[in-house]
């Protein structure tokens, strides 16, 4: 597992489908967005990377209900213990659907895509990733502009996989997207990019 994530976190070694069965059985109560911030906060701290992973299950399971100040938890969790497993996982579960869900939001994620920290930058790139017909098709292509030249390949990567996303919905636009940009986008966002639609 150590290996598998570059040696950045210490594991207890429990494998996903027995963590699975384990986050199941714990059975916690709802709970009120400052408790919720307080658990999933804690449970951060820890070093074994299998506790994040537990409090993105109760963030998950929780995400609709919860109001827009916890955008503030979000992105604190974003930039600690930061690597793609986690980042993504917020990103699409817990900063998506605060977006949807409270649009005085989506200005947060302007400022969030031009921010010198790269994996709030891939958080705003990333958000729209479950939206489908409900995409802010403008926004998404405009994040993709304003990073496409960006030399990091985690950005680069999300750039080709936030446009994959949206080809499911409109493969058109996208290819069109891709073509206009040509000249700007890495190789690595116009693969991923047209993956599926070519």
């Amino acid at each position: 597992m150590k290996a598998y994530m570059r040696d950045q976190f210490e594991f207890l070694g429990i494998a996903s489908p027995r963590l699975k069965v384990l986050i199941r059985g714990l059975k916690l109560p709802k709970l009120a967005d400052k408790e919720l911030a307080s658990l999933v906060t804690t449970l951060w701290r820890e070093p074994e990377r299998e506790y994040q992973y537990v409090a993105l299950s109760v963030l998950r399971r929780d995400a609709k209900k919860l109001d827009k100040t916890f955008i503030e938890t979000a992105e604190s969790l974003i930039v600690t213990k930061s690597w793609w497993d986690t980042v993504d996982e917020l990103a699409q579960h817990l900063v998506g659907v605060l977006v949807q869900n409270h649009a005085d939001l989506v200005p947060t994620m302007d400022v969030w895509v031009e921010n010198e920290n790269m994996w709030l930058v891939r958080t705003a790139i990333l958000h729209q990733n479950r939206y489908k017909s409900q995409t802010d098709v403008t926004r998404l292509f405009s994040y993709c502009e304003r990073q496409a030249g960006h030399p990091d390949f985690f950005i680069r990567k999300a750039i080709g996989w936030a446009l994959r996303e949206y080809a499911k919905t409109d493969p058109e636009a996208v290819r069109d997207f891709v073509k206009r940009n040509d000249d700007r986008l890495s190789g690595l966002s116009k693969r991923e990019a047209l993956k599926n639609i070519g």
